[in-house]
């Protein structure tokens, strides 16, 4: 993202979260407020969006990625989890219908400052107040860790807890996202769900170009794919850090589990992944 302002990936993401409320009635995903949150700017490009075919297959994808996501996070919670973390919110709105904020579940929403003040200002126009059940944890990276900026925030290495991290692993450099996984790792019942991508020889000749064509796109907005994972590579990896539940999505599962009738057009192959990794129990 470039110095001091939000990320256009953030931006995105929430455009593909509103069309598919528009387009698909949020059938695999539903969320209320993806449209009230949006800023001027991205609203002015949503129906060239909603009406170019070549987006379908990410728009349903961001849509599917949230619904795993907050399925795992509901599981989590049932077995005793009462922290959630979502890493690279952006304009995530899990905090404003957060369904277990009764039972006591705190969000902590983690990003840059710039995209954070962004947000804030979003929901001040949209007439949304943070619920009491939301903290805010603004982390400049190149100043603080994420161990740093949780704790200021309030958040308890020593208790169980779901991260949500998407649509953030393909910008990082591998040794981020090492350590972020060693930081999870390490705390108890800790769960993680996330997406990546694979490597674009892993592609078939015809769809590698549009891939490459879109990592060129991002790396412009000064946004670079710096991470891309083989299955089994990243398997091994989770394995190694102590992860010892591990479910990983491709765009065939995805699609089998999610898309019903909405997947009819849809390529199904190497591409994203949508994978969740469990904390071993200590014995």
């Amino acid at each position: 993202m470039r110095t001091g302002q939000p990320s256009q990936t953030a931006r995105g993401a929430a455009a593909y979260r509103a069309i598919h409320q528009r387009l698909e009635g949020g059938t695999i995903f539903r969320d209320p407020y993806a449209l009230r949150i949006l800023d001027a700017e991205t609203l002015l490009t949503l129906d060239g969006m909603a009406a170019d075919p070549s987006l379908k297959p990410m728009r349903l994808f961001i849509a599917a990625r949230s619904a795993f996501s907050e399925d795992a996070l509901a599981a989590c919670v049932a077995r005793g989890a009462r922290q959630v973390v979502v890493l690279g919110a952006g304009l995530d709105t899990f905090s404003l219908r957060n369904p277990h904020a009764g039972e006591g579940v705190r969000v902590f929403e983690v990003d840059y400052p710039a995209t954070q003040a962004w947000k804030r200002e979003q929901l001040a126009q949209a007439s949304l107040a943070a619920p009491a059940s939301l903290t805010f944890a603004p982390v400049d990276f190149e100043e603080q860790s994420l161990r740093e900026g949780l704790a200021i925030a309030g958040f308890e290495r020593d208790r169980p807890a779901f991260f949500q991290w998407l649509g953030v692993v393909p910008y990082l450099t591998r040794e981020a996202i090492s350590e972020t996984l060693d930081f999870i790792a390490d705390i108890p019942e800790a769960e993680v769900v996330f997406d990546y991508a694979e490597p674009f020889e892993n592609y078939p000749a015809g769809r590698r170009a549009r891939i490459k064509g879109m990592a060129e796109s991002a790396a412009a907005r000064g946004e670079p794919w710096l991470s891309l994972f083989d299955p089994s590579e990243l398997a091994k990896l989770l394995h190694d850090k102590g992860f010892g539940v591990v479910e990983d999505l491709g765009l065939a599962e995805i699609a089998d589990r999610f898309y019903g009738t909405l997947r009819e057009g849809i390529p199904i192959g190497p591409g994203g992944h949508v994978a969740r990794a469990q904390r071993s129990p200590v014995r």
